[in-house]
């Protein structure tokens, strides 16, 4: 297992500076996911820490050790791309095999580690076949196995679940969180998807224009966002913004599912006249974009009700957000509870 940790790490091309004074620290052990939109940064943190990216400026360090000028393959990391990167005319086992025997590992102990990880992996039956024979998920397992065999301090993933089904994705995701409860190795993962940052990390690194929004752990990210960014990028549908109402710029903030659709007005919280506009229906839940005063709000909801139907909009105080003209994250306190109060027709304090 290893440590990493990034120093005031600058990445130029040329004019173009993508990452600037990045400092990151990843937990020894830890799942960490870089996660963001595209063009974040996040797929070229990943390639620096790799070496297969140079640093403009700063300083990568694996296990307290500088890395700079070390080659990508002494660095002790295996990658795991998106396209798999499979010999297609080699078998699956001359797949996994193809590194250890570069490394002059003896073939004896070669053929311990693929069966040792096939097994992890539920690739034995396919060792003869050749990647053209299988399927997406059984080729991103040979990806894996040909990762895990080499025994590194460090798994580097970027997007590898990008190029499958829905359904696969979510069994690759399970895979993947066993596998790192098994192995107890160092991953950094990289995705775009929220749901697998989410459901896989147990620290997140959230990522915009090059720069680290916010990290933490998965529930400190969704129920205390630091920014407006965080609060609408973890959450489906996103954050609920309310702008324009509040004094000195402020915004408040609040997630569909917090928003209760009441007959009778709770006693703490703001209540908004609003009326059903459309839903969906995605099983036990269903999501409302609900018309007010204050613009469109979004509800997400185990209740049925009509469309057109007037409602109130009930959100306790204690599930807000209040953010600041620069969209930072604001302390509630009384003060600005009975502000918000006062104009969104709120219950008692």
């Amino acid at each position: 297992m290893s440590s990493i940790s990034l120093k005031n790490v600058k990445k130029a091309y040329g004019n173009d500076v993508v990452i600037e004074n990045l400092n990151l620290d990843i937990r020894d052990g830890s799942f960490t996911v870089l996660v963001g939109p595209s063009g974040c940064g996040k797929s070229t943190t990943l390639r620096m820490i790799t070496g297969l990216e140079t640093v403009t400026e700063g300083d990568i360090f694996i296990d307290d050790i500088r890395v700079n000028n070390v080659a990508p393959g002494k660095r002790d990391i295996s990658m795991v791309f998106q396209n798999y990167a499979l010999y297609p005319t080699m078998t699956v086992e001359e797949n996994i095999e193809f590194g250890l025997a570069n490394k002059k590992i003896p073939k004896e102990e070669r053929k311990r580690r693929i069966g040792e990880v096939c097994e992890i992996v539920g690739l034995t039956e396919y060792l003869g076949r050749k990647p053209a024979n299988l399927s997406g998920g059984q080729r991103q397992r040979v990806a894996l196995a040909r990762a895990m065999v080499k025994q590194p301090k460090v798994f580097m993933m970027d997007e590898p679940l990008s190029n499958l089904d829905a359904k696969l994705r979510a069994q690759m995701r399970v895979e993947l969180i066993n596998m790192h409860k098994r192995m107890g190795t160092t991953f950094v993962y990289v995705t775009h998807d929220q749901v697998e940052a989410m459901s896989m990390a147990d620290d997140i690194v959230l990522m915009d224009r090059g720069k680290i929004i916010q990290q933490s752990g998965p529930k400190e990210l969704y129920h205390n966002p630091n920014c407006i960014y965080t609060a609408q990028f973890v959450g489906s549908p996103q954050t609920n913004i309310l702008d324009g109402q509040l004094a000195d710029g402020r915004k408040l903030g609040f997630r569909p599912e917090k928003v209760q659709l009441c007959a009778v007005k709770p006693e703490s919280g703001i209540n908004i006249p609003a009326t059903v506009q459309t839903k969906e229906l995605l099983g036990s839940e269903i999501i409302y974009s609900l018309a007010t005063p204050y613009g469109v709000i979004m509800c997400k909801s185990g209740e049925d009700v009509a469309d057109n139907a007037k409602v109130t909009a009930s959100v306790d105080f204690e599930q807000m957000y209040l953010f600041d003209s620069d969209t930072k994250r604001l302390p509630f306190d009384a003060a600005a509870k009975k502000a918000v109060s006062e104009i969104f027709g709120g219950g008692s304090l």
